[in-house]
């Protein structure tokens, strides 16, 4: 591309080395999780929520596990300010719930939201400034000492305020534009304000560092992160929190290095809303520890009423391919990966493993309350034999032999090509039945009797019915289908054996319903196949010999 030469890394490495976290194999354990959804997310959309659509969310969240939702800045406008009114004077807000609020280093904006606040039994108190060298030097035009003296006086500002404050109020100080700030000031900074607030063990603060622009890679932001966690002014009562953005599309991972570089918390939104490129997305990052075994200590065991609500509130959607979340993303189309999951299935339901392990799902879509029959196997012309096999089996009790898969496979592959579409499960078994099922388009077997000969040998007296025409032929065999093949391969003037037969009920009971699936190979080697379901298993196997025949009679003239 042209003008590269513009555009430079803006971002600035730690002056010391701060590879500690890279040593780490995994997140060990949940972090502190806020939710930014109804303040960052909320006006990062293009019709914001109204109270009402806030108030539903706010509920969600609480119900999935948040014990600290930022629910707006107040002081920016009426609505702000109602919809934290509410919560606190209907008594919404669970006494194990926090509530956060945003507010800049102004002391107009500070007042308004304390009086937002009051009479919340818990609440954060969140402040902040720009620190970047772009916002120091672009828009506020001030040195490092005054951007520092915004920071400490609004952190003084609070400590007055808050001696006439009810309630928990914890303070949070966040250097905007983190990522664009020498680490040095960030450090600075931070601590200049830390010094004020005078954090105890009872009375902890929080320092968030906002990814407010992603500028470099995640190892980049793990660093930084480190160091701000090593030469913070008391480090034992700080929790250090971290807000990245997604403009490099490494939010999530942003996160879990910074959970590795010693972060505590972690500030983000449902499926990664908010400005420009969006927010850390927590139903990513949650699930990722869940798929390594450690409880993120959220509940997103119903993702698709999240995901309604969401969708409906926010009038946003959730990306198909969104991890966890996305509709598509436990399908498989793919003939081999249907096969290789429905093989891991049916392993699992054969040997009860007690961990989860199977090919092309990290995690199993019932956790997330998804559904293997609708979710995990769709078919399109992309499907193979497997997956197709699959459907049948979950959804119509079918056990389609192995021999016959193949068939049936390239059978639905071509409609599903033709009329270039996907293909329900219903539609897949219209395809089973009509290709296999009473297929008799050349002729019909009308009835057939029995006479056991002797021990090895059955004469079978068959009524068939060709062109209008009925015609009753006997003959022999070793047992009674046998019997019947040979009937009509003299009425036909074929050769064909019986080399695939199989048989299972379909319902349980004295009056179950049975399947025969038969496949018959003619002398060239081409085998051609049909089912039969009946109560009685000896009509269903003739009614599966008789469509296999008549398959075979009908491709021989195409």
């Amino acid at each position: 591309m042209k003008n590269v030469e513009k555009y430079e890394r803006g971002y600035y490495m730690p002056p010391v080395k701060c590879m500690k976290w890279a040593e780490k194999e995994y997140v060990d354990h949940a972090p502190a999780w806020c939710s930014v959804d109804l303040r960052d997310g909320n006006q990062a959309l293009i019709i914001p929520m109204s109270l009402e659509e806030k108030l539903e969310f706010f509920t969600k969240l609480v119900e999935i596990g948040f014990k600290e939702i930022e629910i707006g800045f107040p002081a920016a406008s009426e609505t702000e300010y109602e919809f934290c009114r509410t919560l606190i004077e209907k008594n919404m807000i669970p006494d194990d719930v926090t509530i956060q609020v945003l507010t800049q280093s102004r002391e107009h904006i500070i007042k308004k939201t304390f009086e937002a606040i009051d009479g919340a039994k818990n609440a954060v108190v969140h402040l902040y400034n720009s620190t970047s060298v772009a916002q120091r030097e672009q828009v506020f035009r001030k040195s490092k000492e005054e951007i520092i003296k915004i920071a400490t006086d609004g952190a003084k500002l609070c400590n007055e305020y808050k001696k006439h404050a009810k309630g928990n109020i914890v303070f949070e100080y966040s250097p905007e534009s983190f990522t664009g700030t020498e680490p040095e000031f960030a450090r600075d900074i931070c601590n200049a304000v830390i010094d004020i607030w005078q954090p105890t063990p009872d009375n902890k603060v929080i320092i968030n560092l906002p990814v407010t622009v992603e500028m470099s890679m995640p190892h980049v932001y793990a660093q930084q992160v480190e160091y701000m966690c090593d030469t913070l002014h008391n480090r034992e009562n700080v929790i250090v929190s971290l807000h990245p953005h997604n403009d490099r599309g490494c939010a999530v991972a942003d996160c879990e290095m910074g959970l590795l570089a010693g972060a505590d918390r972690i500030e983000g939104t449902c499926f990664g809303n908010g400005e420009r490129t969006g927010n850390a997305d927590i139903v990513t990052i949650a699930l990722n520890m869940y798929t390594h075994g450690v409880d993120p200590k959220l509940d997103f065991s119903d993702m698709p009423s999240l995901v309604e609500l969401y969708e409906r509130v926010t009038r946003m959607k959730v990306y198909d391919r969104s991890p966890y979340s996305g509709a598509l993303v436990f399908a498989a189309f793919s003939g081999s990966h249907q096969d290789a999951i429905s093989k891991g299935l049916h392993y699992r339901a054969e040997k009860q493993p007690d961990k989860w392990s199977v090919p092309y799902l990290p995690i199993n879509p019932e956790d997330v309350g998804r559904t293997y029959d609708s979710d995990v196997i769709r078919i399109n012309s992309q499907s193979g034999k497997g997956g197709v096999a699959y459907i049948l089996e979950q959804n119509y009790g079918l056990d389609i032999p192995k021999a016959m898969r193949e068939d049936l496979g390239y059978a639905v592959k071509n409609v599903s090509d033709v009329e270039h579409k996907e293909l329900t499960h219903q539609e897949v078994k219209d395809i089973f039945d009509k290709r296999y099922i009473k297929f008799n388009e050349a002729f019909a077997i009308n009835g057939v009797h029995f006479i056991q000969e002797d021990d090895k040998t059955i004469t079978a007296s068959v009524t068939i019915v060709e062109n209008g025409n009925k015609i009753t032929e006997v003959d022999r065999g070793n047992g009674r289908l046998n019997a019947v093949c040979k009937v009509i391969n003299d009425h036909l003037g074929l050769n064909c054996d019986v080399t695939t037969y199989e048989e299972h009920a379909m319902t349980i009971g004295s009056d179950s319903t049975a399947i025969a699936y038969v496949g018959i190979t003619d002398e060239n080697g081409k085998t051609y196949f049909g089912a039969g379901v009946d109560p009685d298993i000896m009509r269903a196997s003739i009614d599966a010999l008789e469509s296999a025949f008549n398959r075979a009679i009908v491709d021989s003239k195409n």
